[in-house]
């Protein structure tokens, strides 16, 4: 009788330690969590008045580069001509093409009768004269030449119509939704509907100064190539003019009127400033200039390093705990509410092998008051397989070897 009562005590707790290893408890999706809010793109609703703005020219938008929130919009998405504003697009193309390594900064390029015949802002390219990549490069972004936009574009697809193409579908995959491109410069006297938006160049300038080499050139007041013999002016004159200004790109025609898409960064806080249709460049530079200094003087980006959270029970995995990371965090706030952020760490107290590293299984929220702010997730930060037969087998025996 101790035999069979010793074998069924055995029996029931090799039962009961299976079922514990392999039973099934819902993972953090399962327990209905609720859901997160993106944070909040568009941050008029944060409590900073610009009541003092509002501009004459026909649209305006002020984004922080690093998170992408509008700060302040004015007519943000009528679709209007651009002009030379547009050599964003095609610097961004030219610089993800140097990324790719399809293209080099000292390929040399010979100089086509089509891009010498671009007239309007140009370095007097000639038919067959040879120029390094880099030189055609500096010659956009600084001078806005139109001629060595041409010659970047068909080295770069060959012909400008297949590299209109491409800007075009660029601007899809970035989510301009106004934007349509027919041409490489901007030049507008033929154009039927080439236009964009203030947002859609705000994305694109964001994307583009991404790339560091831009900002190498867009920074600089005077340079020159051909060996020095011909000199390049900046055309955007806050380059030289206002403090913490990193570039980006001017334009003007009589379609379009006077247009900029402007960076500047202060203390690690950096800002692109689209203005479309200004009557004169000083208008437009004025523009510029009152914007950026409401967004500096107003905004601020707040941002936390997290510490990973420690380990979560894990049910029928090799390993009983799940190891857990999350990264950083950043967005923009009013600068009377960058200290006023809290934070709450949601996890749920389980999770269920199999799960793989970087499954989200929780979230750090951040508010300001009752208003959330944004949230940075929690994932699992290593495989966590699940536990097999066999495997629970020799771990009850080897639990049983200890009693």
């Amino acid at each position: 009788m101790k035999r069979k009562l010793f074998l069924r005590q055995i029996l029931t707790s090799l039962t009961a330690l299976l079922l514990s290893l392999l039973c099934v408890i819902p993972t953090a999706a399962e327990e209905n969590i609720v859901p997160i809010t993106e944070t909040a793109s568009d941050l008029s609703d944060l409590g900073v008045e610009d009541g003092s703005l509002g501009f004459s020219c026909k649209s305006v938008i002020l984004m922080e580069e690093t998170t992408g929130a509008i700060l302040y919009k004015q007519n943000a998405d009528e679709a209007l001509p651009p002009a030379s504003v547009t050599k964003i697009m095609t610097l961004l193309l030219v610089m993800e093409a140097i990324d790719a390594e399809t293209v080099r900064l000292d390929d040399t390029v010979t100089v086509s009768p089509n891009a010498a015949s671009m007239g309007g802002s140009q370095v007097y390219l000639k038919e067959g004269e040879q120029m390094t990549v880099e030189d055609l490069l500096k010659s956009v972004v600084i001078a806005s030449a139109n001629d060595a936009a041409v010659a970047l574009a068909e080295h770069i697809a060959g012909s400008v119509p297949v590299f209109v193409d491409k800007m075009n579908a660029r601007a899809q995959a970035l989510g301009m939704k106004n934007t349509v491109f027919e041409n490489v410069t901007g030049l507008d006297d033929t154009a039927e509907r080439h236009l964009t938006s203030a947002r859609d160049i705000a994305l694109m300038s964001r994307a583009l100064i991404a790339h560091e080499t831009v900002l190498k050139y867009s920074s600089i007041w005077m340079d020159s190539i051909r060996n020095g013999e011909f000199g390049l002016t900046n055309t955007n004159r806050l380059v030289r003019f206002y403090p913490g200004c990193t570039g980006l790109k001017t334009g003007s025609t009589s379609k379009a009127g006077f247009c900029v898409s402007v960076t500047a960064e202060r203390d690690g806080f950096s800002l692109i400033c689209v203005v479309m249709g200004a009557e004169s460049r000083d208008e437009r530079n004025a523009i510029a200039t009152q914007a950026l200094d409401w967004g500096f003087a107003n905004y601020g980006l707040y941002t936390a390093e997290l510490d990973d959270p420690e380990p979560i029970a894990a049910v029928g995995g090799r390993e009983n705990l799940c190891k857990l990371s999350c990264g950083s965090f950043s967005c923009v706030l009013p600068k009377q509410q960058l200290s006023s952020v809290v934070t709450s760490v949601e996890l749920p107290k389980t999770v269920t092998a199999p799960i793989k590293a970087g499954d989200k299984v929780g979230s750090v929220r951040f508010f300001v008051g009752d208003h959330m702010i944004g949230e940075a997730p929690v994932i699992v930060a290593e495989d966590l397989p699940r536990i097999n037969f066999f495997e629970v087998l020799i771990r009850m025996f080897a639990r049983f070897l200890l009693i």
